[in-house]
Formats: C-alpha cells, structure tokens, sequence
C-alpha cells in the first residue's frame, strides 16, 4: 500500500452513525474553545454537545426540563456550528480526491517544442486548453482575456496560449481558422475547434467560452469555494 493511501487512511473521518456522531461532538467542542463564548453558555453547550457525564451529576440536574432559553441558544448554536462542520467535511473530501497539479494564469508558450512538451509532459489528469492565436485577427485578443479569467476559475485546467506564427504550423493555422482552441488529456485531442469565435455572439465574454467548453464536457468540476453568504451567516 502507497504512502499516499495510508496517510488518507490516517485522516479520514469515521463511518457509520457512531462515527459520525463522534466526529460532529469533537468538532462542535473544539469549535467551542476557539470562540469567545461567555463560561455559562460554554458550559452548557459542552454539556449538551458531549458524551461524558455532565460536571454537575445530581438528580436534580439530570431531571430538570430544558429551559426555552436554553433551547434557542442550543438550536442557535447547533446551526451555526453545523454549517462550518458540513463545509469542513465537503473541504475535506474535496482535498483527497483532488489529485493532480494545479496551475495559475495562462501558460505562453515561445515554440512549437514547447507546445508539443505541455502535450506529452503533462499530468494525466490534466485537461490542457491551447489557444491558438494571431495578433489582429478578429476575436483572438478577446478570447485571450476570457481564458485568463477562467484559468482562475479553473486552477487544475493549464490554459496556454501560442501565436501561430511561433507555432511553426502557420500554413495550418491560417487567419481564416483563428482563434483556434485545441483541448487534450493525456496526450491525447479531446477538442478540435477551428474559427472557434463563430460559436459564440459577436461580443462575448467569460461565461460564453465557459459555457461552449462545457457543452462537449472539457471543463472539470469547478474548485469548492466558499459562499460568502452562507460564511457569513455562520459568523
């Protein structure tokens, strides 16, 4: 067995019910010591949250009714702290299944030496998106600044681009077939698209290319981010 499967092995969570049960009442009392808690509303939170016996085990602790205080607190609490366990978990599972390198930007490339080593070279996990370009022709610089924002929204995809005269296949990559978007995994072309802008409106943008590579299913699953709502709701 790889190193790399036992250390999974080491980190991941529990399974089953009682797993899990345990998991969210280390999470909710951790989560507890790092925040600025008053010491009565700690308390019974941590009374509430744990599998230990209660400091305070007289009878007549044990049998009084919650009061409807201490139930909004504890209902209060609970969501907020369950909000950040379901994203820890979702982070958690996301980083072990996340395999391969990850890029930022767009990648120029000088040669076509270099454009066959991104090729051959690359993760097989990797989908490599090539932009074929000339400067001045129609929709090249345009589909230029669209992939430079999706390669921040896509930072496992190496989004390259390379001018068709450095290429050294000018003759096949006339201006009449540019821009031109070639995608490949694993060495091998997934995605052909000559004069690829005649897909799209005249004036398009980021989501408009996002969306054309999505519809041969190019684009991988975007990286889990934080919703900045639902952050601050928990806060």
């Amino acid at each position: 067995m790889s190193d790399k499967l036992i250390n999974m092995e080491e980190t991941a969570t529990h399974t089953g019910p009682k797993g899990v049960i345990n998991d969210w009442r280390r999470f909710k009392l951790e989560s507890m010591e790092q925040e600025n808690l008053p010491a009565a509303k700690k308390e019974l939170l941590r009374q509430m949250s744990s599998p230990n016996k209660p400091k305070d085990d007289s009878r007549a602790n044990l049998n009084r009714k919650m009061s409807v205080q201490e139930y909004e607190l504890l209902k209060e609490e609970d969501e907020g702290c369950l909000k950040k366990y379901r994203r820890q978990c979702m982070q958690e599972m996301h980083d072990k299944l996340s395999f391969g390198p990850k890029f930022e930007g767009v990648h120029d490339l000088d040669s076509g030496e270099a454009f066959l080593e991104v090729i051959e070279k690359e993760h097989h996990t990797t989908v490599v998106v090539v932009h074929i370009y000339n400067v001045g022709v129609k929709g090249c610089e345009q589909l230029n600044s669209c992939l430079d924002c999706l390669a921040a929204e896509y930072p496992t995809v190496k989004f390259c681009r390379i001018d068709a005269v450095a290429s050294g296949a000018a003759e096949r990559f006339s201006d009449d077939v540019l821009p031109t978007l070639l995608v490949y995994k694993a060495g091998e072309l997934i995605g052909n698209f000559l004069a690829c802008t005649q897909h799209l409106n005249e004036e398009f943008f980021a989501t408009d290319v996002e969306a054309f590579l999505n519809s041969y299913g190019l684009l991988p699953e975007k990286e889990l981010l934080l919703d900045d709502e639902e952050e601050n709701d928990v806060e």
